[in-house]
């Protein structure tokens, strides 16, 4: 394995962190109190180029690999999450799988302005009864001519509610094996009989309120769904495997960012007539976050390169996901721990960050559904 960074690779980064620390992170008050990421801020994260990291350059993006694409995500891990899945959704889930399988037309017609910020992107799977378990999906899209028919209901869809293009999972040939039985369709904003239910209100930030939608008998172009028909699932579970390598690099630099306020405050915090950094017990909290925080990097930076070398990942990014993240519940604890009663306030954002932190064992899979896949893989491969 080579982790050699390139100096394009390098620039960019420091490009990326200087944005995010000087200009994305002071007004995160305000993001927090308004759940939006104010417009002159949205046109520098355009300028920079961040919504189109993963897009291909024949298409207005970036075209970074996966090694690259994740040391720049880290960096974006350290800002709120409104303004991070902002960023995060439209190179991840919301279009890698018209990146992988769409048609020229699909790709024309979407890619540049999903590159360019100009549209939101979603991915609805999740359903009432089906979430990890996808052979349970009740969403249809039955064939009509040259249509589809799309009836169902999807919750827990980021963006959801603001989306203009939704990749949606639905059962096309329900007489089939699971594997077989769905298909994935771009369904645009606007369409008669696609409505917002509600915004499902979370413990987490203000602004990140993920959706639930209702489709009644929207009539969905044939031309609009991606890849094979009865191929979705397996298109749905490569973006995913993706996703879940880049949701790690995320929480590596939640973590980073959680560390660094704890040393510092550890640093400036006096009890007993010395900094608390001095405390024995202070620094043991503080090296094991650092152990846990250049583990988990390593294994994202591992599984990332192996996507570049064309390997397959599907177990390496499980285990990215789950390390890094419970990780992350780690350090996040921790740093609450470190800064004591300040640490519970909602004066600094520390005790936001906890509640950010939760999110990520859950989102793209539960950390038992990693668990689940690393031990399929390691069962299959003996």
């Amino acid at each position: 394995m080579d982790f050699k960074i390139s100096d394009e690779a390098r620039a960019l980064q420091n490009e990326v962190r200087n944005l995010v620390r000087k200009e994305l992170i002071p007004p995160e008050s305000k993001i927090e109190e308004t759940g939006k990421v104010p417009d002159h801020l949205v046109q520098k994260i355009r300028d920079v180029g961040l919504f189109g990291l993963t897009i291909p350059e024949n298409y207005g993006g970036l075209g970074l690999d996966c090694f690259t694409t994740s040391l720049i995500v880290e960096e974006l891990g350290w800002l709120h999450a409104v303004c991070r899945c902002l960023i995060t959704n439209n190179l991840g889930i919301g279009s890698q799988s018209l990146v992988k399988e769409g048609t020229d037309k699909q790709k024309q017609r979407f890619l540049p302005k999903m590159a360019s910020g100009e549209i939101i992107s979603a991915f609805a799977l999740t359903e009432p009864h089906a979430g990890s378990d996808t052979s349970a999906l009740r969403t249809t899209a039955v064939r009509d001519g040259d249509f589809y028919i799309l009836n169902g209901i999807k919750q827990f869809i980021t963006h959801g509610a603001t989306a203009d293009v939704i990749t949606v999972m639905a059962v096309t040939n329900p007489d089939k094996s699971s594997k077989a039985r769905v298909s994935s369709l771009i369904v645009e904003k606007g369409i008669p009989g696609f409505t917002v239910n509600r915004v499902q209100e979370t413990m987490g930030p203000k602004g990140y309120a993920p959706a639930e939608l209702c489709f009644e008998d929207c009539r969905i172009p044939v031309s609009s769904r991606i890849g094979e028909e009865g191929q979705g699932l397996r298109l749905a579970l490569e973006v995913l495997s993706h996703g879940r390598i880049m949701l790690a690099a995320a929480a590596v630099g939640l973590s980073q960012r959680l560390m660094e306020e704890a040393i510092k405050y550890a640093k400036l915090r006096s009890q007993f007539n010395k900094p608390i950094a001095e405390f024995q017990g202070i620094q043991f909290m503080l090296a094991d976050m650092a152990t846990k925080i250049h583990a988990s990097r390593m294994m994202v930076q591992q599984a990332s390169w192996m996507v570049d070398q064309g390997q397959g990942t599907r177990k390496e990014a499980a285990m990215a996901k789950l390390f890094a993240t419970e990780a992350l519940g780690f350090v996040a604890d921790h740093a609450v721990q470190i800064f004591g009663g300040m640490g519970y306030m909602k004066e600094l954002p520390i005790e936001r960050m906890y509640r950010e932190a939760r999110f990520y064992r859950i989102v793209e899979g539960t950390s038992e559904i990693q668990r689940v896949v690393i031990a399929k893989e390691l069962l299959r491969d003996q």
